[in-house]
């Protein structure tokens, strides 16, 4: 797929619009005595997934009537058929369900556009503080507050070791990550759902976020482009960069994000 800088930018807030409608939907659910339910590998699902799944695929399809679309709420197609996109959206309509569903606000609405196997458009929007972070490639990262203009964000340089803030799942908890941290030194520790955590990152508000765990590509495709474009990045423990649509499985690698100027993260596994 062939953009210039300027429609990749129009089409990012085209993109802002149906996650911010995707929210409000959302919310609208939030705000009832909703119904779980559970998947086969037994993560939890709500109408407000499938509502905000069906607002941004109709969305989406209207933008770009030809682009494949491969939502967490969607089956996907087998490898043999996606390896022949060369672009497609990757969405998950509600990022952090089990945070919705503890209503504690720490979930997202995901939207990303891949081309070839990387992140070249992302949203990421939180419908309870009504805050948006967006990027394209070349066009810098962002953050929308409400209704207020948007301002430029950057992935910050920690000063020296003893300044990392280091982000942790607050649902996915494990003795080994605890046991990584250990190795690390000394450090402050924020806890948190969803992409929130990696755009956190890209604010420059925190360092470093190692998930020593499964996650899907959907959860991480939005969010890195925007901690990209904010001059951080994503890797696998090997410190090689994060990828798309590489393979049979849609589980990405046990992975790092992190901001401006970080150590070699792999050391301390």
């Amino acid at each position: 797929m062939t953009l210039s800088s300027k429609q990749l930018a129009e089409l990012t807030h085209q993109c802002v619009e149906i996650a911010e409608r995707a929210g409000e939907e959302i919310l609208h659910v939030y705000n009832t005595s909703f119904e779980v339910t559970h998947k086969d590998d037994a993560s939890p699902l709500t109408q407000a997934d499938i509502a905000a799944h069906q607002i941004i695929v109709q969305g989406l399809s209207i933008l770009e009537p030809e682009m494949p679309i491969l939502s967490e709420e969607s089956s996907a197609p087998e490898f043999s058929v996606r390896a022949t996109w060369p672009s497609y959206w990757l969405v998950d309509p509600l990022d952090g369900t089990r945070e919705f569903v503890k209503r504690n606000g720490e979930f997202t609405v995901n939207i990303a556009l891949i081309s070839g196997h990387d992140p070249i458009l992302g949203v990421v929007h939180a419908p309870v503080d009504e805050m948006t972070w967006y990027a394209s490639q070349g066009n810098g990262a962002w953050l929308k507050k409400g209704s207020g203009k948007p301002q430029r964000i950057q992935a910050r340089s920690p000063h020296n070791d003893e300044d990392w803030i280091i982000i942790r799942s607050r649902s996915h908890p494990s003795e080994r990550l605890q046991a990584y941290l250990d190795k690390v030194g000394p450090h402050k520790t924020i806890s948190m759902g969803s992409s929130l955590k990696t755009c956190l990152i890209a604010e420059g508000k925190a360092d470093f976020y190692p998930r020593l765990g499964p996650t899907s590509e959907w959860d991480t495709a939005a969010a890195h482009c925007v901690l990209r474009e904010a001059g951080g990045d994503i890797t696998d423990t090997g410190m090689n960069p994060l990828k798309y649509n590489t393979k049979e499985s849609l589980l990405n690698p046990e992975f790092f994000a992190f901001g401006r100027d970080n150590p070699d993260w792999s050391k301390f596994l």
